[in-house]
């Protein structure tokens, strides 16, 4: 009875104090004076967890929320976090394009990425060093190995679907889940293209295990905790040592062989110095190829799933993208001619895409750690400018600007303003006639300043509306070849296949790190005719 009478008393004691915790937080919020030039908080009952539940269920719709009643800028506490979001294309120039001496991308995402990639890539390693790996990559993403890729990729999409969902043509209708289905032949077309043919070989073998494991490490749980005693991190942990030795054995085994070495990614590689004079070593070249195949794979991937889908759901655009397919590569004999990298970008399937990546981009927000106290300009939101302020509060106000204090991390939203009614006019309807001939052209994107961040001059872009593939520095160095990936597999798909979505059409899953559709996503696809 006493341990009973002890548990009881312990009990009431703790959530006596947790009560006094939130009583404590939410009096500070509203009662205790606020400085001015610092964002405003989002009201919130438990610290350190603070906006999790709400921000993690529906993030888009959080912001929304936020913005109405708190204006474009304010900050949130997220796991211990604190995040400051800056809405809206001038928002996302402000994050994505800002200078290295106020924000760093390394420390906001380094304790994911690096124990997937590994170490001496990527986040692990400064900025600059990061610049010139880019540049390293981008030699092997050129127009030459591009013309190859597409038949390649044609090739393993007709291949998986006869045997993998026509059951070795055993069948011609079959219902597939779409993320499945996208998930395996954006791998496996990746790794025939960039990765080269032994690491091609070896996903029908082991390697498929190992990236599976390594998969398995690169969660929002990860994120959160990035080395927690479970079986799954010690997966990720020996995954990703074997696929560096898987990696560096090719390499050495090209070394000893007598004949020229393929033309694809990891011969590019091999061939690269840094400005000291230092040539990549085995190990970064093995990871930087664990890292072109892990990051690309889950957008891709989400991308394509989102494009199936919205092509299940409109039997009316299929038709139309098959009878382009046939206008521009009919053979005049009632098949197509091959599919080529200079005709692949069609009007009305280079619009889809575009609207696909619009409505579904995979990463929704992209955060950058403060470094030093960053202020922000008024041109993205301002204490005076704060919804429910009168005259005169606004008056006090007008020559006040927000500062971001150090440690802090602010979050740029793309995916926001890619929805955004403001922006767009019924944002959040999927309508890919809005980039075909004579649509209005996007917000920002007349900005088209250009700057060199070490691996060739790009826009720097931040200031448009239509974000898919991020701007500035952290730019996506892969966006030339995820549009040839999709653009064939989907060209590939209309004229072999027809497809329904039976259900209805899926909401986005916001549990995981790249944004997926929700289950159940299946599919029905049957093959077309022999003409």
């Amino acid at each position: 009875m006493s341990f009973l009478v002890t548990a009881g008393i312990g009990f009431v004691g703790f959530v006596a104090v947790a009560l006094g915790i939130v009583f404590l937080n939410v009096v500070q919020q509203l009662v205790l004076p606020r400085d001015p030039t610092r964002p405003p908080v989002v009201f919130h009952y438990v610290p350190i967890i603070g906006c999790a539940v709400s921000y993690g269920m529906d993030p888009i719709a959080f912001m929304f929320n936020c913005r109405e009643k708190y204006g474009p800028v304010f900050t949130y506490p997220l796991l211990g976090r604190w995040i400051t979001a800056t809405l809206g294309p001038n928002g996302n120039n402000f994050v994505l394009n800002a200078k290295l001496a106020y924000v760093n991308a390394e420390q906001a995402y380094t304790h994911l990425t690096t124990p997937v990639f590994g170490t001496e890539v990527v986040y692990d390693v400064p900025n600059e060093i990061f610049m010139q790996q880019k540049k390293f990559v981008k030699v092997g993403l050129t127009t030459e190995n591009f013309k190859k890729y597409v038949g390649i990729i044609r090739e393993e999409v007709l291949d998986y679907f006869s045997k993998t969902v026509f059951e070795n043509d055993a069948v011609t209708t079959r219902t597939v889940d779409a993320f499945t289905t996208s998930s395996e032949i954006t791998v496996c077309t990746a790794t025939a293209t960039l990765q080269g043919k032994e690491i091609r070989a070896g996903m029908d073998k082991s390697f498929a295990g190992l990236y599976h494991d390594l998969d398995g490490g690169f969660t929002p749980l990860n994120f959160v905790f990035p080395n927690l005693p479970l079986p799954s991190y010690k997966r990720r942990d020996v995954a990703q040592l074997k696929m560096r030795e898987f990696y560096v054995n090719i390499l050495e085994k090209r070394r000893l062989a007598n004949e020229e070495p393929e033309n694809d990614m990891l011969t590019a590689l091999q061939n690269q110095v840094y400005k000291t004079g230092e040539p990549l070593t085995d190990k970064q070249i093995a990871h930087i190829m664990i890292a072109l195949l892990m990051a690309g794979q889950h957008t891709s991937a989400a991308t394509g799933a989102w494009s199936i889908l919205r092509l299940g759901q409109r039997q009316d655009l299929q038709k139309t993208l098959y009878d382009e397919q046939v206008e521009f590569h009919g053979d005049g004999k009632g098949g197509f001619r091959p599919l080529e990298y200079e005709t692949l970008a069609t009007p009305v399937l280079s619009a889809f895409i575009k609207e696909v990546l619009r409505l579904h981009p995979p990463l929704h927000s992209l955060m950058r750690k403060v470094i030093l106290d960053c202020p922000v300009p008024a041109s993205v939101g301002s204490p005076a400018a704060e919804p429910g302020l009168s005259p005169a509060q606004a008056k006090r106000l007008e020559n006040v600007e927000y500062v971001v204090p150090k440690g802090n991390f602010v979050l740029a939203a793309p995916g926001f303003s890619m929805v955004d009614d403001k922006i767009w006019g019924h944002g959040d309807k999927f309508d890919e006639t809005r980039w075909m001939n004579g649509a209005q052209p996007v917000a920002g994107e007349e900005d088209n300043e250009e700057e060199d961040f070490g691996w060739g001059k790009i826009s720097k872009g931040g200031k448009s509306a239509y974000l898919p593939f991020g701007a500035g520095r952290h730019r996506c160095i892969g966006e030339q070849f995820a549009n040839l990936q999709i653009g064939t597999i989907i060209a590939t798909l209309i004229r072999e296949t027809t497809w329904t979505l039976p259900g209805e059409f899926p909401g986005n899953d916001y549990t995981t790190m790249i944004v997926m559709p929700q289950k159940p996503r299946d599919v029905v696809f049957t093959r077309r005719a022999a003409a």
